[in-house]
């Protein structure tokens, strides 16, 4: 499959696009996730994974404002050549800001798949030592059930997991691998 971008050049836009640590390390842990996800289910593993790498370049220009949030995105992955694929299922990780809903597997995958990344992470850093191989899959499920915890973490949209055939419990289990496969690049 022609891609539209490799993953050098996709590194390299995140770079430009993001300043603050956490914000790169959430789009490598959501890469991670996506390309377990891919493996998990028999899909493109680099057309996944390029799609959680840059799935939110414009996230520090437009904040909170789920209204405009990957309309940036969006225009400078056009412009680029970005396989329209990507570009849509990084559209509609953010159905608040398009007058469509998600209606592909990629599209649930990459919604659950970041959002779940946050709570993974808000885990680990309950733990003593803050690192991700403390975290086991049972505490994951555990947190997804605590509305207050990390609740900023939309359980509904990490609920989609169903939606493409993986029950939660092993959503949660194969998102937390994929981080912990990565975690001396989270710092965690």
């Amino acid at each position: 499959m022609v891609y539209g971008i490799d993953r050098a050049v996709a590194m390299a836009l995140v770079q430009k696009h993001l300043k603050q640590p956490n914000m790169i390390k959430h789009c490598l842990a959501s890469e991670a996730v996506m390309r377990a996800l891919a493996r998990h289910l028999g899909e493109d593993e680099e057309q996944w994974g390029l799609a959680g790498l840059l799935h939110d370049l414009d996230a520090e220009i437009t904040g909170d404002d789920l209204s405009i949030h990957t309309h940036q995105t969006v225009k400078v992955l056009n412009e680029l050549g970005v396989n329209p694929t990507i570009v849509d299922a990084i559209a509609m990780h953010n159905e608040n800001a398009h007058d469509k809903q998600r209606s592909t597997k990629f599209h649930h995958a990459l919604a659950a798949g970041e959002t779940i990344t946050g709570l993974i992470t808000a885990t680990a850093l309950v733990y003593p030592d803050k690192k991700l191989a403390s975290v086991k899959p049972k505490s994951v499920r555990k947190r997804i059930k605590e509305k207050a915890f990390a609740a900023g973490a939309n359980r509904d949209i990490i609920k989609e997991c169903e939606l493409i055939g993986i029950p939660l419990p092993d959503f949660c289990d194969i998102c937390l691998a994929a981080m912990q496969g990565i975690a001396d690049d989270l710092g965690l």
